[in-house]
């Protein structure tokens, strides 16, 4: 009788702590959309290409190597602004390219002429360039460069 009494509590315990650890990703999870930014999809740049067509977005592409410190500045300040996100993830398919390391690097790099990082491209559609932008970019200076591009 004691031992079914032990498990039944024991039981119980197990429970309620898997319902405090859900309780606690949901508000984890809470906390991380009120600070979401820049949302930056896994897909091939053909494969932005094709959804840019099919939406009437542009791509946005941040290149940028491993071993860049700004690159890694801006992706912990500027694409994590929740102001930055909102626009980015409205207006753009968003690519986060790794110039070096990723299958579509070299290519990117070359076809846009890339020399220093970051490099942020704003590509159509077509694989056409409409803007570039080299170097650190301040959220205040990655707004006004997409609010002067309408």
């Amino acid at each position: 009788m004691k031992f079914g009494a032990l498990l039944l509590i024991g039981l119980s315990l197990v429970v309620s702590s898997f319902s405090l650890l859900e309780n606690h990703s949901e508000v984890k999870e809470s906390i991380m959309d009120r600070k979401s930014g820049i949302k930056f999809s896994k897909m091939t740049f053909q494969d932005a290409i094709r959804q840019a067509k099919a939406s009437g977005k542009l791509i946005f592409i941040d290149v940028h190597t491993s071993w860049c410190g700004p690159c890694k500045e801006m992706a912990k300040t500027t694409f994590t602004d929740t102001e930055v996100g909102k626009v980015f993830n409205q207006k753009f398919i968003n690519l986060k390219i790794d110039a070096e390391q990723d299958a579509d690097g070299p290519m990117i790099s070359k076809a846009y002429t890339v020399s220093a990082y970051p490099t942020l491209l704003f590509v159509n559609s077509e694989g056409k360039l409409v803007r570039k932008l080299v170097g650190k970019q301040s959220k205040e200076k990655l707004l006004a460069a997409v609010a002067s591009m309408k």
